[in-house]
């Protein structure tokens, strides 16, 4: 008898093959009509060709997404498992992200930068850390200075990395408050926050918001050399 997990990805993996062969063949329609010189397009037929390629490509990326998440949680992605310092990681990845600075929200790097040794895929993580900074982000109001808060945590004998991201006042109200799950039905992003989980996940760390606050989220890997 196949098990309800084994039918969740084994209907992941039918969903992605069924989706992604149409969307590639409406999607390779409209480059051809983009780049047809023998008919040419009016002004208007062109822009509303040029939106429909820009969503279709949308659905190729949706797709895309889907196919990671079936196969992370397939186990079929095997990450990669060096040695890194998780500090000056989440320093690197806070560089690439802009979301919300057209509203004035500013994202700050603080705490401990450096010691947080691990094993694990680094550039995975970097993107999950991204995420969460992205999604964070979004969800503050305009004019507001976010903090990336780093620091250490030991519980039962386990020494931990921790990432808060919350607005300034609140960096350690956040971190005290009674913890729930990271909101992760969040229009704009995709998949990429469960993505994001789940790669926190496969690193035996955890990821969670302050209860009443979708904008804030804290994050907790264990360290190991």
């Amino acid at each position: 008898m196949t098990s309800s997990s084994e039918s969740y990805t084994q209907l992941l993996s039918l969903a992605v093959h069924e989706f992604r062969t149409p969307a590639s063949v409406v999607g390779g329609y409209l480059r051809m009509l983009q780049g047809d010189s023998d008919t040419p397009l009016s002004e208007r037929q062109r822009r509303m060709i040029d939106e429909a390629e820009r969503s279709c490509q949308r659905l190729v990326a949706l797709i895309a997404e889907l196919s990671e998440i079936q196969k992370l949680d397939s186990n079929l992605i095997e990450l990669a498992q060096h040695g890194f310092d998780a500090f000056p990681a989440i320093a690197e990845a806070a560089r690439g992200v802009h979301e919300a600075e057209d509203r004035n929200v500013r994202l700050v790097v603080r705490g401990e930068s450096a010691g947080a040794s691990m094993r694990g895929d680094v550039t995975r993580l970097q993107h999950a850390f991204a995420t969460v900074f992205r999604a964070s982000l979004r969800e503050m109001p305009a004019d507001t200075t976010v903090v990336a808060d780093r620091r250490f945590d030991t519980r039962d004998g386990q020494k931990s990395a921790v990432l808060i991201v919350a607005d300034e006042p609140n960096v350690q109200s956040s971190y005290d408050a009674e913890p729930t799950p990271f909101d992760e039905k969040r229009g704009g992003l995709g998949l990429a926050i469960p993505i994001a989980r789940r790669i926190i996940e496969r690193h035996r760390g955890r990821i969670w918001s302050p209860a009443g606050s979708r904008a804030t989220a804290i994050i907790s890997l264990p360290m190991r050399s």
